[in-house]
């Protein structure tokens, strides 16, 4: 490789690094605001609504994924003077793999959670109502417990750095290697995958639909009052629906950069920066959507009515 494309790539996993690191300090602050402002009423006696309680565990687990990242071998703009050692490699991989289970779950619950609530709130329907919502809400505590337990034995596949030779530029000196990953395994963490995300096209589709079919069957009767709260409903409807594409498109992105990463071996540092970006993106991208969602209608998913 000439030295001209070498100052190239380097220039680009610079400015991805530097794209990391400003994720990193915006999602983690806004995180952390998302956290209190929803966990607060605690604070005064006040019982969490269901809706708070999903967005506080989905803040959490952003938090931990975003910090797991910002560990200092990770983000290598500073180069790192010494190796990750095994027990760093196995805890770091763990949290990570946990908070994001735990993303992905509590994404799923929020949409489940708005899906409900409009159509106990267009069809008036009782079946919805008393405890679903606090059975919805309290279920994302037993999120953690099964992302652990799902993951507990990622631990056992995850080991330190692998050097070999002298090279101390050697991208394998710095990097957590994983090995014993058997087909079984993959095909269980794809399904896992692929069950949350189902969970979440069909209660947003689901919700479309609804909206629509609503729309057009009341805005020709409705009233200020209810035009004020379908308007409510509608706006935290489509907050639900953009995390839930903003998830499942970088999760996509994800999946098709971890595919060229097996097959480019000359690209394989790039996109590995490029693959943190994209983990970190909806940590990032996730809380500015529930704070700035139009936080001047107090029916808006993070305020009350």
């Amino acid at each position: 490789m000439s030295s001209q494309n070498k100052t190239l790539k380097a220039t680009e996993e610079l400015a991805l690094q530097m794209l990391l690191l400003f994720e990193i300090g915006c999602g983690t602050l806004a995180n952390i605001l998302l956290f209190v402002h929803n966990f607060s009423p605690i604070f005064t006696g006040s019982r969490l609504r269901s809706t708070q309680v999903i967005i506080t565990n989905l803040a959490l687990a952003n938090a931990f994924l975003l910090l797991v990242t910002a560990f200092p071998n990770n983000v290598m703009v500073f180069v790192p003077r010494y190796p990750k050692t095994n027990l760093q490699c196995k805890f770091g991989y763990f949290i990570r793999v946990v908070a994001r289970s735990t993303n992905m779950c509590s994404t799923s619950a929020l949409s489940i959670h708005q899906f409900i609530t409009l159509v106990s709130g267009h069809r008036g329907s009782l079946i919805f109502r008393g405890r679903s919502p606090d059975v919805l809400s309290y279920s994302c505590y037993s999120c953690w417990l099964f992302s652990v337990l799902y993951n507990v034995y990622i631990p056992m596949k995850v080991s330190g750095p692998q050097s070999t030779g002298n090279d101390t530029h050697n991208i394998r000196k710095w990097v957590c290697s994983t090995s014993g990953f058997s087909a079984d395994l993959v095909i269980l963490r794809f399904s896992h995958d692929a069950t949350f995300i189902s969970i979440m096209i069909w209660t947003s589709v689901s919700m479309v639909l609804l909206l629509h079919r609503h729309h057009k069957r009341t805005q020709h009767i409705l009233t200020a009052n209810q035009n004020h709260r379908g308007h409510a409903e509608t706006r935290a409807a489509q907050t639900v629906l953009m995390l839930v594409v903003t998830f499942v498109g970088l999760y996509l992105l994800n999946f098709f950069c971890l595919i060229f990463h097996t097959f480019l071996m000359d690209y394989r540092i790039w996109l590995r920066h490029v693959n943190e970006v994209l983990i970190a993106g909806f940590s990032t991208i996730s809380p500015f959507l529930l704070i700035f969602r139009d936080p001047k209608d107090p029916c808006s998913v993070l305020f009350n009515c």
